[in-house]
C-alpha cells in the first residue's frame, strides 16, 4: 500500500548535527482502486413537436454549445394547416367587410328613421363575431408557425454528445430524445468496500494515476471527494471526486485512484538516510556504545515526508528510538 505521512524526526543527543531519532508516527493508509469517469449532469435533447427528422447535425463525441441546433423535425401537416388557415383568414376578412358595410348602411337608415334599433344591434353583433373569429384564426396560425420553429431541436446545455439514437428519416413523437449530452464538468466515481465507508468524507484528498490502466502508473494528479452517497450498493460505498483535467477523458473510462482508508503506525525516514550496498538496503544506526553500525532494512514504497521531500517507509530493520545517520556519513 502507498502511504503519505508527516513525520518529525528529532535530533539525537550524541549526533545532534546530523543524527535523528526514529519514532512511530500516524500515517494515512491509501488504498488503490479503479474509478470511472462520469458526467456531473446527463441531459437529453428532446423533440418538442412530432414529425420526421429531416436534418441531423450531430454525432457521438462532438462538443456542443447551449442552444445549438442539433436536428430539424418537420411535420407536413403543419404546412397544410397553415394554408387552410390562410384561406380562412381571407374568407373572414371578406366577411368582416360585408358585415361592416351592412352595419354602416343600417346606421344611416336608423338616422332617417327607417331601420329599427334591433336591426342595428344584430348587424353590430355579426360584425363583432366576424372580427373575433379573424383574431382567433390569426392566433391559431401563429401557433402553427411556432410549431414549425419548434421543429428545431436545441442543445439544452453545453457538453459532449454521448448517444444519438435516431437517424435522418426517423419518425418521432414529442418528448423523444435526439441526443444524450454529458453536460458541465466530469468527475470520478469511486466504489469502495463497505468496511471503508466510515473513513471517507467530503473534502478528503485523493491521488489519480497517469491515464491508462498499467500497474506501473504513478499518481500524478490530486483531487478531492465532492460527494459521498449515503446508500450502500452491493456492499460498496459510492463517492464522487472532483479532479482537474478530465475533459479529454472518455465517459466511462477507468482511472487508478489512491484514497485514504484510515491511519496506521509506521516508520518513515528521509531517503538520505538509506543507502544500497551489494544489492541490499542499509541504514546507519548508532549503537549503544556510540559507534555507528550498518543495519539491513526492508523498505516499503516511496512517500513524501514534510520538510524532507522524498522518503521511504521502513518495514523492518529499524525500531522506534533508534538513532540513524545520513548517507553522507557512510563510507
Amino acid at each position: 500500500m502507498t502511504v503519505v505521512c508527516a513525520v518529525s524526526l528529532a535530533p539525537a543527543s550524541a549526533f545532534a548535527a546530523e543524527g535523528y531519532q526514529v519514532r512511530l508516527s500516524d500515517v494515512e493508509d491509501l488504498k488503490a482502486v479503479f474509478a470511472t469517469v462520469r458526467s456531473k449532469d446527463l441531459t437529453e435533447a428532446r423533440v418538442r413537436t412530432p414529425g420526421t427528422v429531416v436534418s441531423l447535425k450531430v454525432d457521438e463525441g462532438v462538443e456542443v454549445k447551449a442552444g445549438e441546433v442539433l436536428a430539424v423535425v418537420t411535420d407536413p401537416k403543419i404546412a397544410l394547416k397553415i394554408k387552410a388557415l390562410d384561406a380562412q383568414i381571407v374568407a373572414l376578412e371578406s366577411r368582416i367587410e360585408t358585415a361592416k358595410a351592412d352595419y354602416d348602411r343600417a346606421l344611416q337608415l336608423q338616422r332617417r328613421g327607417v331601420t329599427p334599433q334591433s336591426r342595428v344591434d344584430q348587424l353590430k353583433t355579426t360584425l363583432d363575431v366576424a372580427t373575433n373569429d379573424l383574431v382567433a384564426t390569426r392566433a391559431e396560425r401563429q401557433v402553427s408557425e411556432t410549431q414549425t420553429t419548434e421543429g428545431e431541436v436545441l442543445a439544452p446545455a453545453a457538453g459532449r454528445v454521448l448517444k444519438v439514437p435516431l437517424t435522418v428519416g426517423s419518425v418521432v413523437m414529442a418528448g423523444e430524445s435526439v441526443a444524450s449530452i454529458a453536460a458541465n464538468e466530469f468527475l470520478l466515481r469511486i466504489e469502495l468496500p463497505e468496511r471503508h465507508a466510515r473513513f471517507i468524507k467530503v473534502g478528503d484528498k485523493i491521488k489519480v494515476g497517469a491515464r491508462g490502466l498499467g500497474l506501473d502508473a504513478k499518481a500524478t494528479t490530486e483531487g478531492r471527494i465532492l460527494q459521498v452517497y449515503p446508500e450502500l450498493q452491493s456492499g460498496r460505498v459510492i463517492a464522487d471526486a472532483e479532479v482537474p483535467g478530465l475533459s479529454d477523458y472518455f465517459v466511462g473510462e477507468r482511472a487508478r485512484v489512491w484514497i485514504s482508508v484510515g491511519k496506521r503506525q509506521a516508520i518513515v525516514v528521509p531517503s538520505d538516510y538509506i543507502f544500497t550496498r551489494f544489492g541490499q538496503d542499509f541504514a546507519r544506526v548508532v549503537a549503544v556504545d556510540g559507534k555507528p553500525i550498518d543495519v539491513v532494512v526492508q523498505l516499503g514504497q516511496e512517500v513524501s515526508l514534510e520538510g524532507h521531500g522524498r522518503a521511504r517507509e521502513v518495514l523492518a530493520g529499524l525500531v522506534a528510538g533508534d538513532e540513524i545517520l545520513p548517507v553522507k556519513s557512510a563510507p
